[in-house]
């Protein structure tokens, strides 16, 4: 699962690794036992502060045993496609279901995971400024750069929070 996901959180996008990750069941085990040891019903998740206040929790330890609209690894359904990202780093979606799991169930918009998502998104904008120090990227540069985050690392990682570095990219490209 975890070469599969390429070492991120299958909700948060944070990196993952055997040490800090937890199996999660998309439809929930109490609720669906014969599904328990399904292959197609077991994401990668992170430990998202299990054994903090409720509030502070997210992705597999806040959900539980809450059902959500969309698997994320089932790719026919193109979960990106339904989800959207602010500015501020806040992530939603147009669809009030999704919206409830974003926000009540996952707890995607939790202070750390908005804060992650910035920081991962100033690195990528560091480099590029690096390269164009008149902050003039060209088309080129930023597909190139979104290329490269598509495509796992040499070690089969994806870049964490990549999804919202792909937004503000594609954003720049003016794409939609």
């Amino acid at each position: 699962m975890l070469t599969e996901q390429g070492y991120i959180c299958c909700y948060c996008m944070r990196r993952i690794s055997e040490e800090n990750m937890e199996i999660e069941h998309w439809e929930p085990q109490s609720k669906y036992p014969e599904l328990q040891i399904n292959y197609k019903n077991l994401l990668a998740s992170c430990s998202g502060n299990r054994g903090s206040k409720k509030n502070n929790q997210h992705c597999n330890p806040k959900k539980g045993d809450a059902e959500i609209t969309i698997n994320p690894a089932d790719f026919s359904k193109n979960c990106e496609n339904q989800i959207r990202y602010s500015s501020t780093g806040k992530i939603f979606s147009d669809d009030e279901n999704i919206n409830t799991d974003l926000n009540e169930i996952l707890n995607l918009n939790y202070q750390t995971l908005i804060d992650n998502r910035k920081i991962a998104l100033h690195t990528v904008i560091t480099v590029l400024n690096r390269k164009f120090p008149n902050k003039t990227w060209s088309k080129e540069s930023l597909k190139k750069t979104l290329e490269e985050l598509s495509s796992k690392d040499a070690e089969g990682k994806y870049s964490p929070y990549c999804q919202y570095i792909f937004w503000y990219l594609n954003k720049r490209l003016n794409n939609p």
